[in-house]
């Protein structure tokens, strides 16, 4: 929820720029990542569970690419890119670290049963 905040407020920041189409973008993909964390919690299944984890990773992945966009074309300083794309990061960290503690207790679930 933190970091979707953050894009809120980045949102804002560059529709004042009048760069709208960036904002759309980092704004979807930004918020889109918390959105999908939160759906997974009432996943139908260990693999809806793990996709819906998957999309948000791939949502953060699109989220860096467009903060990067962003400190290129010199919209962002150098202080609030790298701190944006480390909180990004972090997610995506932490997102990759539950995908695959969860795919290691799916195979084990299934190793078990076959025993």
């Amino acid at each position: 929820m933190d970091f979707s905040v953050r894009m809120f407020h980045l949102n804002d920041y560059l529709i004042k720029q009048k760069k709208y189409a960036l904002a759309d973008q980092v704004f979807r993909s930004g918020t889109s990542i918390g959105a999908n964390l939160s759906e997974a919690i009432r996943a139908e299944s260990d693999s809806d569970f793990v996709h819906k984890y998957s999309i948000a990773m791939k949502e953060a992945e699109e989220t860096i690419y467009w903060l990067e966009l962003a400190s290129r074309v010199d919209l962002l300083d150098e202080n609030l890119y790298q701190s944006l794309r480390s909180d990004c990061e972090e997610l995506i960290k932490m997102g990759t670290a539950t995908i695959l503690t969860m795919l290691r207790n799916i195979k084990a679930t299934k190793e078990d049963n076959h025993n």
